[in-house]
């Protein structure tokens, strides 16, 4: 249980990036120490640099953040750093123990048990799957033995054993545990606050209750200020109508007109400043190329891990139009690997109708160029290049005209998954390869991409843990590596 010493404090903290970009403004919150809270905010508001000003990396404009002397923390960030991925378990364990080499093996062996998965030690970490990748990641940030642990996006590649997994043992955890996480049935069942970043004020909110119930106290806090301001509004109108009439009769009326107008004044003071929700992205199509008949994709045979050893497996799927294939699997059995080498038609036992057009989703979005400016990559998969055209679907998917600007580098991994979907929009894709889709989104588009994928027409191969989404976009075949 949360006890009274405060762990975490910011007070007044304004902070913003060389460029301008604004992320707090005057925001204060505290946290006792032991409490589990989500840290919750649209795609792009800065939620992954608030993490950075904890560890000390962003260092606040104004104001103060006190974290108690002596206390660690350490950081389970999204994927893991490029510089990293060649290297193998221990030397990248090494780079995050604080203690003695000759404890080193021992610490690997607790924290590889901790988050319940077993790797061959003489891999580099770029061999191992994305979900693997996801263990490892939260067990770097367990060697540390932190007082707080920062979590982003950690149920982002798990299957279903590893969020459960995962879960368990974050329920148990007894020091603080701040996380970001779009997954809100993961955070209702450990969490007992909220810190609310608003995108649009640059304030932090902070709600005690688990997560369904903050939505609903937020829900109706709108609602009440909304019936407030409406109110307000009715009767600035009333006055102003009744101001003008005076104003106009002159002498002693105008004194009552002046009056009338200092009431105003203040009542629009006193309007109250509604938080405002996250805004969604609208709804959408992605058009689906129809120059071809036949057959989308046949599978005869794939290639699986078992025991770490590359094994092949017969099989026999034949996708057409508006069929949905699911791909399952345990973790680490091959299925970004086997998704990747169809989408680039290098499979063996796989081969994709001729000039059909491959739509492909990546996890880690490395189809996407970080140095491209957002305008360049939209552009560039146009057949038919139309700038107008372009900024329309950007706009559809909430990125804005500083955004389209931007380089993809630079962007929030949401943001990147938006850019990734209205690439597939501009492409009109025949064969959609979607490899984890919803990683990082805010699950508040996530109907809204669900129903787009629910009617395209073209074939389309997915991978996701999310058995909500499934439903909802519908699957007509399943392909299961595991069995």
């Amino acid at each position: 249980m949360a006890n009274n010493d405060v762990a975490i404090r910011f007070s007044g903290v304004d902070f913003e990036y060389d460029n301008g970009k604004v992320i707090l403004d005057d925001a204060s919150f505290s946290l006792r120490e032991g409490m589990k809270v989500a840290l919750m905010g649209q795609n792009g508001a800065g939620k992954t640099s608030l993490f950075n000003m904890i560890m000390g990396n962003n260092k606040p404009s104004s104001g103060n953040i006190y974290i108690d002397e002596g206390r660690t923390i350490a950081c389970s960030q999204q994927v893991i750093p490029k510089d990293q991925l060649e290297l193998n378990i221990r030397d990248f364990f090494a780079s995050y123990f604080k203690g003695e080499d000759y404890d080193l093996d021992r610490k690997i062996k607790e924290v590889m048990e901790a988050v319940n998965v077993t790797l061959p030690e003489d891999k580099p970490l770029s061999a191992f799957s994305g979900g693997q990748q996801a263990r490892l990641l939260l067990a770097s940030a367990l060697i540390q033995e932190p007082d707080v642990l920062l979590l982003d996006e950690p149920t982002n590649n798990l299957d279903d054993d590893g969020v459960g997994h995962l879960l368990a043992f974050l329920m148990a955890y007894e020091k603080t545990c701040i996380v970001i996480s779009h997954d809100a049935d993961f955070l209702n069942m450990f969490t007992d606050g909220v810190l609310y970043l608003d995108v649009f004020t640059h304030k932090i909110e902070q709600y005690v209750g688990d997560y369904y119930v903050v939505v609903e106290e937020i829900k109706a806090q709108i609602e009440r200020e909304q019936r407030k301001n409406a109110q307000f509004a009715k009767k600035i109108k009333d006055n102003k109508e009744k101001m003008n009439y005076f104003a106009n009769k002159g002498g002693k009326m105008r004194l009552v007109a002046k009056k009338m107008r200092d009431e105003i004044e203040q009542m629009e003071a006193d309007k109250v400043d509604v938080r405002q929700e996250d805004k969604t992205i609208r709804d959408f199509v992605i058009p689906a190329q129809t120059d071809f008949v036949g057959n989308v994709i046949t599978i005869t045979s794939v290639t699986i891990m078992k025991d770490h050893q590359p094994t092949e497996k017969e099989v026999n799927v034949i996708l057409k139009k508006r069929e949905h294939l699911l791909l399952k699997g345990p973790n680490g059995i091959g299925k970004t690997t086997l998704l990747e080498r169809l989408a680039l038609n290098n499979s063996e036992g796989a081969k994709i109708l001729d000039d059909v057009k491959v739509g492909y989703y990546r996890q880690d979005f490395s189809t996407l160029n970080f140095d491209d400016t957002v305008f360049d990559a939209l552009l560039s998969v146009m057949q038919l290049k139309s700038e107008e055209k372009m900024r329309s679907v950007a706009s559809s998917f909430l990125l804005s005209k500083d955004v389209i600007s931007a380089k993809i580098g630079s962007l929030s991994e949401g943001q990147k998954g938006l850019v990734a979907f209205a690439q597939l929009v501009l492409l009109e894709p025949g064969l959609l390869i979607l490899d984890e889709p919803t990683n990082h989104i805010n699950f508040r588009h996530i109907p809204v991409i669900a129903e787009a994928l629910k009617k395209y027409e073209g074939a389309m191969i997915v991978v996701s843990h999310v058995q909500s989404f499934l439903d909802q976009i519908g699957i007509s075949e399943e392909l299961d590596l595991g069995k």
